[in-house]
């Protein structure tokens, strides 16, 4: 039995990291564009860059992509699971691979093996996972980073934000909206930290800047500059 489950994790890890690799900006500029978006602006192979850049039209296909990746890399993680008979609890829960995909899928689109291991940020797929995961929580991360984003206009604070409040989130749905004991919440609470702390992690220079007062603001009228 353990060895299935090792099996398993190990399965889901690689095929996540694969899919997170496959990175939508940079296939997207350079079908559309003939460049590699890691060449321009702030060498950021994401959503902002790409729309500073070169515009909606690649932003829009990027958005697309990248959320696409993330909740295909539940998904197959969940089927694997559910035919495996991999699952927590009585009921066979197998929501927990959807974090444990999650996160190999955002190591994947941050160090993606097919692009020298260099990459995006990681925030739409950290945040597409729970589209799958828990479509409700999904709503609440973007509405939160909505709002930080129409008061600040700064991308990279929003992202910052929204991500640091989905642990407090997640514990917060299992347990009062979805009627799990307080060990489940806390268990699917924890496993989203790795995600969160690794997204929060590769900001680390957005929040130098935030605090030395030097981050580009985002502009809803004109191409601004990469978070």
């Amino acid at each position: 039995m353990i060895l299935k489950w090792v099996a398993v994790i190990t399965v889901s890890a690689v095929i996540s990291y694969l899919m997170g690799s496959v990175n939508s900006s940079i296939i997207t500029v350079k079908l559309l564009e003939g460049k590699d978006i890691r060449d321009f602006g702030s060498g950021n192979a994401g959503l902002t860059n790409t729309l500073r850049v070169f515009g909606k039209k690649c932003a829009l296909i990027t958005l697309l992509g990248d959320l696409l990746k993330g909740i295909l890399a539940v998904i197959i993680c969940k089927v694997i699971c559910t035919l495996c008979g991999v699952g927590i609890g009585t009921e066979n829960d197998v929501h927990f691979i959807g974090y444990i995909a999650g996160f190999f899928a955002v190591l994947g689109h941050i160090f993606p093996i097919y692009y020298g291991f260099k990459g995006g940020k990681g925030v739409l797929v950290g945040v597409s996972v729970f589209i799958v995961i828990h479509p409700l929580l999904f709503v609440m991360l973007i509405r939160e980073f909505a709002i930080v984003l129409a008061i600040s206009r700064y991308v990279s604070l929003s992202s910052i934000i929204a991500t640091s409040l989905c642990p407090f989130m997640t514990f917060a749905i299992q347990f009062f909206l979805e009627a799990h004991d307080w060990q489940t919440a806390l268990l699917y609470s924890l496993m989203s930290i790795p995600v969160c702390a690794t997204v929060i992690y590769m900001h680390r220079s957005n929040i130098h800047r935030l605090r030395e007062g030097t981050e580009n603001r985002f502009s809803f009228g004109k191409k601004e500059e990469e978070k």
